[in-house]
């Protein structure tokens, strides 16, 4: 039995074809071509942002230790252990997510390392901190997942390594 009720007559597939189909593939190109340089700017930019810190602990080391002995509440470490293990990790991971050397283990690393300062400081942080350390986290985590991007040494490597 045949029905003739639009809702139950099986309508035709409606696939994009011509303009809007030619539009969405040049705007899937465009977009697939920004995606090296949105995640170096990514890449940059935190790295820009714990390696500073980085290098305002080592110059004021003293005020450095005081903060770990007094207000950061880094969780199974003595505050001195602590102290250079953070600042170990703001100025040697950096440099390798920045350059996209071991991309994948820099932003780890560096995920890591935020995610001790958030949770040890959190009693202390206002709303705006807090935010900035959610966003570096968010852009440390698209490294770790989806990798530095084409414009890294580890793409290079990867591409020398397949021909």
């Amino acid at each position: 039995m045949h029905s003739s009720h639009p809702l139950t007559a099986s309508a035709p597939v409606l696939r994009p074809t011509g303009f809007i189909a030619r539009g969405w593939c040049a705007l899937r190109r465009g977009l697939d071509s920004l995606q090296a340089p949105a995640l170096l700017a990514a890449r940059l930019y935190v790295a820009y942002v714990f390696f500073a810190s980085g290098l305002q602990s080592l110059r004021d080391w003293g005020s450095t230790l005081w903060l770990y002995e007094n207000e950061f509440r880094v969780a199974l470490l003595p505050p001195h252990v602590a102290a250079v293990l953070g600042t170990a990790g703001e100025v040697l991971l950096p440099p390798l997510l920045a350059l996209g050397l071991f991309g994948r283990f820099g932003a780890l690393g560096l995920f890591v390392v935020n995610a001790v300062a958030l949770l040890s400081y959190l009693h202390a942080l206002q709303a705006p901190a807090i935010l900035f350390h959610v966003i570096w986290g968010i852009l440390l985590l698209v490294v770790v997942l989806w990798g530095p991007g084409k414009w890294s040494v580890d793409h290079g490597w990867m591409k020398r390594r397949a021909s």
